[in-house]
């Protein structure tokens, strides 16, 4: 039995090992600045182009979203982002609508994850994606949703995905809140932004960031769980959440070796504990049908 835990303890951590490694954020320039040689020992941070500097995302987690911003949904109509909260966790995924490259990877990404899971947007949790330029349109806002609600292929989402544009007041606001900067460059004509998405509670309040293009759903499903408090999800999800715990470095979930061994623990004295049990209550039965066939001794 040691040697099997002891094997169970070694497979255990050798399977969290890629769960633990970091996904950068990518960047608009086209990827990660180590890609980009721009950081790395030996390199000064001098080095680092000032529009780099602005850009980045600064993990605000816990921290209040302002629901009484105004923007315009794709129909042009003004709502209070206070509209959308209350009842279901949210994703939140800020981008610009004309982005040529990086907003559509991250747009693709997160409707490629939320179509594996068995959650649905309108149904269990809802999305919310905010354009950070204040020029764009409710008529482009539509036209995104349009395409992403096809790809999604869920009527669901039709009332749960909303496409929403804003004035920068109100764009800057919310950025802040949750700690995602970018900034203008003038000489592309294009934001340059880093990549994620984010889970807010129903409250609005930031409880995960999930970097970079590629979200898996595992932990796509345990953050939106995890961020309803219970309201949605079963008692095998529950079950995982104890398994795995979210690492804030990284921005996914990684397995908690320890709790797994305190459950496999727990297991097997329940296995031990039924099986003497019923081979108690066997030995009781048979105890009994031997006195019932014994006969009586004659006097």
């Amino acid at each position: 039995m040691k040697s099997l835990i002891a094997m169970l303890a070694v497979g255990l951590t050798l399977a969290g090992v890629p769960a633990a490694q970091a996904q950068q954020p990518r960047f608009s320039g086209g990827g990660t600045p180590r890609e980009e040689g721009m950081t790395g020992p030996g390199v000064s941070s001098e080095l680092v182009p000032d529009i780099l500097a602005k850009v980045g995302i600064d993990q605000k987690l816990n921290g209040q979203v302002p629901l009484d911003l105004a923007f315009r949904d794709e129909s042009g109509r003004t709502i209070r982002l206070g509209d959308y909260f209350g009842r279901k966790p949210v994703v939140l995924t800020l981008v610009y609508f004309e982005c040529p490259m990086l907003c559509t990877q991250v747009l693709n990404g997160a409707v490629a994850a939320m179509k594996i899971l068995n959650l649905t947007i309108g149904d269990d949790y809802d999305v919310i994606t905010v354009s950070f330029n204040p020029k764009e349109t409710a008529a482009l806002a539509l036209s995104k949703k349009t395409t992403y609600l096809a790809k999604y292929g869920r009527p669901p989402a039709a009332t749960g995905w909303h496409f929403l544009t804003g004035d920068q007041p109100a764009i800057a606001a919310l950025a802040s809140a949750v700690g995602f900067r970018y900034t203008f460059d003038p000489t592309t004509q294009q934001y340059v932004h880093a990549s994620a998405i984010m889970v807010l509670t129903p409250q609005g309040r930031v409880s995960k960031y999930f970097y970079g293009i590629d979200y898996p759903p595992k932990d796509l499903r345990l953050g939106l769980i995890e961020a309803s408090g219970g309201g949605i999800g079963t008692a095998v999800d529950q079950l995982l959440l104890y398994c795995y715990h979210y690492d804030p470095h990284t921005g996914r979930y990684s397995m908690l070796v320890l709790n797994v061994l305190r459950l496999a623990g727990v297991a097997t004295v329940a296995l031990l504990g039924g099986f003497i049990a019923v081979m108690w209550i066997r030995d009781r039965r048979k105890l009994k049908h031997a006195v019932a066939i014994v006969p009586p001794v004659a006097q």
